[in-house]
């Protein structure tokens, strides 16, 4: 790649000198001309330095190009990392920012075998994956976009066709049906040529990241290899949650031009009020392999320890005119904003993450027992007694679904696509499909609260004090019981997965391991937990929401 202006050297520009740059040294941060080359290559203190040509130079990703092996404080050389801030600091930077930081770490043993680390081939392949999904997914879009065009050709002549066969005061219903197909077939071939213009920009943009990473790999220093990593997969982690969401959303559906004509036709042809039909069938696309890895996301830093999760207090939400309530269960919603659901008015409830009480959802004639968020402004609520479960539409404030069940329904959580039910008065667990309503049922599980995680179910048992996790299958994973957790009821997981759970009789959050192996108690009385019930976590944001009761009961949020 050419370089966009002309480089002088930095040694000759100190003595009013222009002298054409022929290389970049990745150790000083500086361009050097033929002669101050061979002087650097020399030089006792530079001779090691590794040096990459300006064309070489240009061709970096300018995130790269920005990343420095100098701290911009204190303008010394990085010497160490700080894992816990995830940054690399100076001698200088230990006495400032980081005096308190039990992590730190040689540079030098972080960066060791970086460009050879599986993280690099990982990335790589990831890069490689987008681009082939992004280019699969252009082909499906040109032929779907070919295919409605002959499907509009088709349609066309059928309309013609059956024309022929009727009298001329029909022009005017076959005019208006040919004026029905057009629009329907602009409007769709505008939208598939719309999401293909997206879909193309965003894989150019990936082609052109493809292109700089062989760049980075092969000319940046180790540093800005690392520095490079994170922020290539933070784009390949959007551009893959993009195609998840394309592939999960309806964008990718088959929309299928189709002509339907009337009956009629064949023995009247005088009380006929229309020719036909124009309609667009949609279908789900199950035209694509899945390419990359399943979380495009991939930690270059190691997860924080169970001894470092330490949640801190945000706020508490207030009921509206001070109402004593009896909160049972919470979920927070996509946007940040809370759900309650309350035991004495049998509402669901809806607060701001400030705490500010925003209006109630919908009243329940049943008592409920469980919430959880299925997808979008869509939410399931369990009732115990009635057997049943709701899904509620919290746009419109209504129930849109009622799913009746033979026995007591406890427990509910979703990941979208399933629903899973816990049933513990006779040890069995429910995924039904939210497609076709199709259900499984797992034998031999005795949970009352769940949280169903990239296919694994996690659940409690306040009965005997244990947590369980499953396979979504019903294999039980890893049984956890520790001294700490009396009586857990609410359960949810982190981004890293760490397990939180609200324990009823020894009033803490207690949170396990994600191999179920460990557990340390995090919040406790001290931090206004009594009698909790339940637990929520958005993962984006790190709020923690747990009702406990406290002068009643109170609902608590806390960043992670």
């Amino acid at each position: 790649m050419a370089s966009p202006s002309k480089d002088f050297c930095s040694l000759c520009k100190e003595d009013n000198v222009t002298t054409d740059a022929v290389t970049w040294c990745t150790e000083c941060d500086v361009f050097l001309c033929v002669e101050c080359e061979k002087h650097h290559r020399r030089s006792r203190t530079s001779k090691d330095h590794k040096t990459i040509s300006a064309e070489n130079y240009h061709g970096l990703p300018s995130f790269i190009k920005a990343t420095s092996n100098l701290c911009k404080i204190h303008g010394k050389n990085f010497e160490l990392y700080c894992s816990f801030h995830a940054c690399a600091c100076c001698v200088h930077c230990t006495t400032d920012k980081h005096q308190s930081c039990q992590t730190m770490k040689p540079l030098p043993e972080i960066l060791k075998q970086v460009k050879s680390s599986a993280a690099v081939r990982l990335l790589e392949k990831d890069v490689k994956d987008l681009n082939e999904n992004f280019d699969d997914i252009m082909e499906y879009l040109r032929k779907r976009i070919s295919t409605n065009a002959n499907q509009k050709t088709e349609a066309i002549q059928s309309i013609r066709s059956m024309r022929k066969s009727i009298d001329d005061h029909l022009n005017k219903l076959e005019q208006q049906l040919l004026k029905d197909l057009e629009t329907k077939h602009s409007k769709l071939k505008s939208k598939m040529e719309t999401l293909l213009h997206q879909v193309d920009k965003r894989a150019k943009q990936i082609r052109k990241l493809q292109n700089e990473f062989s760049n980075m790999t092969k000319y940046a220093t180790d540093l800005q290899t690392y520095v490079g990593l994170k922020e290539i997969e933070k784009i390949t982690s959007q551009e893959g949650n993009y195609i998840e969401d394309l592939k999960r959303g309806t964008d990718l559906n088959e929309r299928d031009l189709h002509l339907t004509t009337s009956p009629d036709l064949d023995s009247i042809l005088l009380d006929v009020k229309s020719l036909g039909q124009i309609t667009v069938d949609t279908r789900p696309c199950n035209g694509f392999a899945n390419k990359g890895r399943k979380d495009q996301a991939q930690h270059l830093v190691p997860t924080p320890t169970i001894d470092q999760i330490k949640p801190s207090f945000l706020n508490t939400l207030k009921v509206p005119n001070g109402k004593e309530q009896h909160f049972i269960d919470c979920c927070i919603l996509p946007d940040g904003n809370c759900l309650v659901l309350s035991e004495l008015d049998r509402n669901l409830l809806m607060f701001r993450n400030d705490g500010t009480f925003i209006r109630s959802i919908v009243s329940f004639k049943e008592l409920p027992d469980s919430v959880c968020l299925v997808k979008d402004d869509t939410v399931a609520v369990s009732f115990y007694f009635s057997c049943e479960v709701a899904l509620v539409d919290i746009g419109r404030s209504k129930v849109d679904r009622n799913f009746k069940f033979t026995k007591h329904c406890s427990g509910v959580s979703s990941d979208g696509q399933v629903l899973v039910i816990s049933m513990p008065s006779v040890q069995n667990v429910v995924v039904m499909n939210l497609l076709d309503e199709s259900k499984q049922t797992l034998n031999g599980i005795q949970v009352y609260c769940i949280s169903l995680v990239k296919k694994n179910i996690y659940g409690t048992s306040f009965l005997k004090s244990t947590v369980t996790c499953y396979k979504l299958s019903g294999e039980i994973l890893w049984t956890f019981k520790h001294q700490d957790i009396k009586a857990p009821f609410g359960i949810a997981l982190d981004k890293n997965e760490f397990i939180y759970v609200a324990c009823r009789e020894s009033n803490n959050i207690v949170v396990v391991a994600p191999d179920g192996k460990s557990s340390r108690a995090v919040l406790n009385r001290d931090n206004g937990i009594m009698n909790p019930r339940s637990i929520d976590i958005d993962i984006k944001s790190g709020i923690m929401l747990v009702t406990s009761q406290t002068n009643g009961v109170d609902s608590l949020l806390f960043k992670l």
